[in-house]
């Protein structure tokens, strides 16, 4: 990292820019819990970013928990004997950031990925205090990782999501490793001399700084300013109907 840019990000942290925040990194490695993951790997460096700007980090491992099928907020209640997004919601909700990070498996997130996504819309008839959707003034990012290609692919579908459910997505908002395509080593794979693969790809490590700050920023900006201003997007506006006409005389703001 260039000598300047390193010195604003010290200073930065000495004067606390970024302390109060909060992030959740969530890892949905099909991986076992008991099984290293290149996922947790690239969500490590994630993570120390974020500690080194002394932001609270929470992570969550999705395959360490039992996570129903459905879109509602307790699957209990529909059938299932055992859901454990009851529990780890709160944690997910708190958050100011919330990171997904994703292996990429036949070109796509994976399927506990997925599943999160569809827990995440389980709250999509929630709101905030001010009669927003529950996730605005929340910011959204993604790590991928693997070795065939997706990347951007992967981004799309997992930021387009957490985007429709209210997260506000910021600039370049994605990172990832995919080595050579095909078979090959993974993000921290041992090689023969001892260094880590990935460690030293300017490309992934740029990225991912790149996308740690710039949802740093931006969650700043919506913590400072108490979120989105509620104009235009309050969902009891439009509790009684959707009157006809735009603009609308009746529509006023109390």
């Amino acid at each position: 990292m260039p000598s300047d840019q390193q010195k604003i990000i010290c200073e930065a942290a000495e004067e606390g820019m970024f302390a109060g925040l909060s992030a959740v990194l969530v890892n949905a490695s099909l991986k076992h819990p008991s099984e290293p993951s290149h996922t947790d790997t690239l969500l490590d460096v994630v993570e120390e970013i974020f500690k080194s700007q002394q932001v609270e980090v929470d992570r969550i491992r999705l395959s360490d928990h039992p996570l129903a099928p459905g879109v509602y907020p307790d699957m209990t209640e529909h059938g299932w004997a055992a859901d454990a997004w009851p529990d780890l919601a709160p944690r997910v909700l708190g958050a100011d950031i919330c990171i997904l990070g994703t292996p990429i498996w036949l070109g796509e997130k994976s399927s506990l990925a997925q599943a999160f996504i569809e827990k995440l819309y389980a709250h999509s008839g929630e709101t905030n205090e001010k009669g927003q959707y529950r996730f605005y003034g929340k910011v959204g990012g993604c790590v991928v990782t693997g070795n065939e290609d997706g990347i951007k692919h992967v981004a799309m579908g997992v930021l387009y999501s957490m985007s429709h459910v209210g997260y506000t997505i910021p600039p370049q908002a994605d990172c990832g490793w995919i080595g050579e395509a095909g078979p090959g080593p993974s993000y921290g794979d041992k090689k023969d001399d001892g260094t880590r693969v990935g460690f030293d790809n300017v490309f992934t490590q740029r990225n991912t700084t790149f996308m740690v700050f710039n949802c740093l920023h931006l969650a700043k900006l919506l913590k400072d300013a108490g979120g989105l201003p509620a104009i235009g997007n309050v969902r009891s506006e439009w509790d009684d109907g959707c009157k006809p006409g735009w603009p609308n005389p009746e529509y006023r703001r109390d």
